[in-house]
């Protein structure tokens, strides 16, 4: 079983299917974010903080790493940024490709994994963009590993991740509203099920997914030469029976530091 090939093919059919995180935004959008007033999102409702960002963008090089569908891409372009998207799905990346078509904007794009980047030279981006993504993957290291060789010295990471506590849970009983401890953390999607049990799951092209530690997250930037400069938490907007009682995404922005040579 390949996750990487699981997930992209998942992706693709997401694409398809209509998802939420594979629609590209709107001209209006793009006509916006040329005027000066745009925005992200790194999780499922917050905008990340403009003073994330520097005052202008005009030039910087951003890396949107695990970020196809148009959405953060574009508007950053149209905000004067060069960027590049790097995504597993060659669907997610035609929806950036199509925004930048219809809108006239120059965007790069590169099927790929995060957590190997062997056609970007060494600190090359002045800025990461990764909304919550590495969930798909089951190693953080790489990913964090990566992020930091391809950036510049003081380069800036903006990073989307899930929260540990969404993955204890049941997430059939969750969407019932019913909280049911099931699993721990680190954890899989396909923890649990029979063989059988795994083969339907991934013939119905369901996404592999895995529960990461705090420490993984966190402390697995910091291990790379990150310094955490910002953070703040989000959740599902109210869909989810647990955004009554937790926040279940975290945003954390790092800038790349050698403290002690």
């Amino acid at each position: 079983m390949d996750a990487l090939k699981q997930n992209a093919r998942a992706w693709d059919k997401k694409v398809d299917d209509g998802a939420v995180y594979t629609e590209p935004v709107s001209k209006e959008e793009i006509e916006r974010s040329r005027a000066g007033d745009w925005h992200i999102s790194l999780t499922a409702i917050k905008k990340v903080p403009r003073e994330w960002f520097p005052r202008t963008l005009d030039g910087l090089k951003i890396l949107c790493l695990a970020a196809g569908g148009g959405q953060q891409a574009p508007v950053l372009a149209a905000a004067g940024a060069d960027v590049t998207v790097v995504d597993l799905s060659a669907k997610q990346l035609e929806q950036d490709k199509a925004v930048a078509e219809r809108e006239g904007l120059q965007l790069n794009t590169i099927q790929g994994s995060m957590s190997d980047l062997p056609f970007f030279e060494d600190e090359y981006f002045d800025m990461i963009v990764h909304p919550v993504a590495n969930l798909f993957v089951e190693n953080l290291s790489p990913v964090w590993k990566e992020a930091s060789r391809v950036l510049k010295d003081k380069g800036v990471l903006l990073s989307g991740f899930t929260n540990p506590f969404l993955f204890i849970f049941d997430d059939e009983e969750d969407m019932k509203g019913n909280l049911v401890v099931k699993n721990s953390i680190p954890s899989s999607s396909l923890d649990g099920l029979t063989e059988e049990e795994v083969i339907r799951y991934l013939e119905a092209g369901h996404t592999i997914e895995f529960g990461h530690t705090l420490e993984n997250q966190i402390q697995g930037q910091i291990d790379e030469g990150f310094v955490i400069a910002g953070m703040y938490e989000d959740d599902f907007g109210g869909s989810r029976p647990l955004d009554k009682f937790i926040k279940c995404f975290i945003a954390t922005k790092a800038v790349k530091m050698k403290i002690y040579d």
